[in-house]
């Protein structure tokens, strides 16, 4: 069994990276653990306060659940993934059942944070994108998928995100083994990532 950790900054071309290298592989070999399904829930707290809710620091990821379903899904265990929901911050009641598979991919801005969930990991990869770039997607993003508006963006751009990104992402890219820079559009990249996995699983 392989464990591929992918990070990089917001907007950086992650989830396109990891969907290309899903898409040359066959579907019954990979299995994606979003760092995103694993924010803590936060129903029992205020609508107004959870738009607060500091989604770039590590404090909000439950670490302690990712590692467990990495563990289950290594012991050839299935897990139950949450599903969470940027709209109104909350998990839902459903969760997603997820079998084991040859390759876990493990994708997300903090997902090298962590030393315990990095020392799991057989390969380390850091998406890296110019910040303006970056920038441009988020905006595309958090309007058409969370119904932001783009001063509401920008503000928690320059408030939260960058300044979490220079705190605690941007320094993860010493742990990589592999940086891809420009993101999905770097083919060359996801060929070799593509290939190492397929030489791997022979």
């Amino acid at each position: 069994m392989l464990t591929i950790g992918i990070a990089g900054g917001t907007g950086s071309g992650k989830s396109t990276v990891v969907r290309k290298i899903i898409e040359r592989l066959p579907p019954e070999e990979v299995v994606l653990l979003p760092q995103d399904s694993y924010y803590k829930d936060s129903a029992h707290i205020p609508m107004e306060e959870r738009l607060k809710i500091n989604f770039d620091h590590p404090d909000s990821i439950e670490f302690e659940l990712l590692l467990n379903h990495l563990t289950m899904l290594k012991n050839s265990q299935s897990i139950e993934q949450p599903i969470y929901s940027y709209v109104t911050c909350t998990r839902s009641e459903e969760t997603i059942t997820i079998s084991p598979r040859e390759v876990i991919i493990i994708e997300g801005i903090l997902v090298l944070t962590h030393p315990e969930l990095r020392n799991q990991m057989d390969l380390k990869v850091f998406v890296d994108t110019d910040a303006d770039d970056r920038l441009i997607r988020v905006i595309k993003r958090d309007m058409v998928e969370r119904g932001r508006t783009v001063s509401t963006i920008i503000d928690r751009y320059q408030h939260t995100v960058k300044p979490m990104h220079e705190q605690f992402i941007e320094p993860t890219k010493r742990f990589a083994d592999l940086i891809v820079p420009q993101g999905g559009n770097n083919t060359i990249a996801i060929d070799i990532l593509t290939m190492f996995i397929q030489n791997n699983l022979k």
